[in-house]
């Protein structure tokens, strides 16, 4: 460990000054989404949380085996609840998000995270939202099996060990195998006598959920009823305030350094540059299996590191509008709105699909299916008079069709707006 600190020590002082600013842009982007995630966690709803609402952690059995290892070397796993009554047979597994590493930097100040080694993670989590077994806050899937995998590979499971360094860092790009191995075990233990199945995912899981869509349909059976769900994972690529392709370099240290190209779509490399099939717009429409995106229209995570990330906004002008939209001045409100557009019109192809469904609100927000205060409560975010929850239930048991768009904010008072500000 002392050598690989070095290591990386060594790279550091090496950087030229543009170097610098992606490396330095990186690293917050990472200690943001850890601050995202401890924050979410304070406002998911565990009012009626009982001892026995505690999901224990489980190690992958057959890790070792495979070689799938979380970015430290420990063992990646997930939280596992049983269905039970007439949804003993159906599964909804929840990818989860938490950003990505581009660099041996990040990478390294990841491994002493949760989101990078298993060490650091909870033993026990309380399942919420789409994961929640209260027919109440979870109608459609609360007695399915419930499948949380955790995410500590940096790479939204799609990294490969041949691009491991070999000069004395202690790296393990394991997304891909990792992603192999949970299936491999859930399917063992009854994924594979599915007649129902809803691969989910949120941020990063979002992705990945992407990006192994059609493969999580392909090893199931063929008459089951296999669609994906993506929360918040569908990331534009576009320039940020300063006219920087911030997001497009950062993708493009990620695919490199991790080997992700092998794990994108075929179709898609054989015509682009691996790293841009990592942005879901150029491969969407290469997706067999039936897809659908919630996706806010003002998402606080794409506008504090896509839009304007700090390098954009050395005044700090926009930082109070980064922290509540409802800071932001008129000329601010502007470029938010033409991000939005921009979304949309990116879009447009995708909403032409009959089996797709979307439901695009106007909230300040970022992943909304695994916190009940967003996924299905009274005082969650509404399109039509539907919560997030019934609109995806509607398109997934084929009830009604569910393409929902919000009006341009702040016209929805139905809205959970994330508020930074406050402690």
């Amino acid at each position: 460990m002392v050598n690989h600190r070095f290591q990386s020590l060594k790279w550091w002082r090496k950087l030229t000054r543009r170097e610098w600013t992606i490396a330095a842009a990186s690293l917050s982007i990472l200690i943001f989404t850890l601050s995202f995630i401890t924050h979410s966690n304070r406002y998911s709803n565990n009012s009626m949380t009982t001892p026995n609402d505690l999901i224990p952690f489980t190690p992958l059995s057959n890790a070792q085996q495979k070689s799938a290892f979380c970015l430290d070397g420990s063992l990646p796993g997930y939280h596992l609840q049983k269905g039970f009554g007439s949804g003993s047979d159906k599964w909804v597994l929840h990818i989860e998000g938490g950003g990505w590493c581009n660099s041996i930097e990040t990478c390294s100040f990841r491994q002493t995270t949760m989101l990078g080694s298993s060490r650091f993670m909870e033993h026990e989590v309380q399942f919420f939202g789409i994961l929640s077994s209260d027919p109440s806050q979870n109608p459609d899937f609360f007695d399915w099996n419930r499948v949380k995998i955790r995410y500590c590979d940096g790479g939204s499971f799609s990294g490969h060990p041949d691009s491991e360094f070999k000069n004395g860092t202690e790296f393990f790009f394991r997304g891909q195998v990792i992603w192999e191995a949970v299936v491999d075990e859930l399917l063992s233990i009854g994924l594979s006598n599915a007649k129902k199945a809803l691969l989910s995912g949120c941020s990063a899981g979002g992705l990945a959920t992407l990006i192994h869509c059609d493969d999580f349909r392909e090893i199931l059976p063929k008459d089951a009823n296999v669609k994906c769900l993506v929360d918040a994972g569908f990331f534009l690529n576009e320039k940020d305030v300063a006219g920087s392709p911030t997001i497009e370099r950062f993708y493009q240290d990620v695919v490199n350094l991790q080997g992700v190209a092998k794990s994108l779509k075929k179709d898609c490399t054989s015509r682009l540059e691996p790293y841009k099939c990592f942005f879901p717009q150029e491969f969407i429409s290469d997706i067999k299996t039936p897809v659908f995106l919630v996706q806010p229209g003002y998402d606080f995570w794409q506008i504090q590191n896509i839009l304007v990330p700090r390098s954009s906004d050395p005044h700090r002008s926009w930082f109070r509008c980064k922290l509540n939209i409802n800071n932001c001045n008129s000329k601010q409100l502007e470029v938010l709105q033409d991000f939005r557009n921009s979304l949309l019109k990116t879009l447009d192809g995708f909403h032409k699909n009959p089996e797709g469904g979307m439901f695009i609100n106007s909230c300040f927000i970022h992943c909304q299916t695994w916190v009940t205060e967003t996924w299905h409560s009274p005082r969650s975010p509404k399109i039509n008079n539907k919560t997030i929850a019934e609109a995806v239930g509607d398109w997934y048991f084929n009830r009604e069709e569910a393409k929902h768009i919000d009006c341009p904010f702040p016209c929805n008072p139905t809205c959970y707006h994330m508020n930074f500000t406050q402690g």
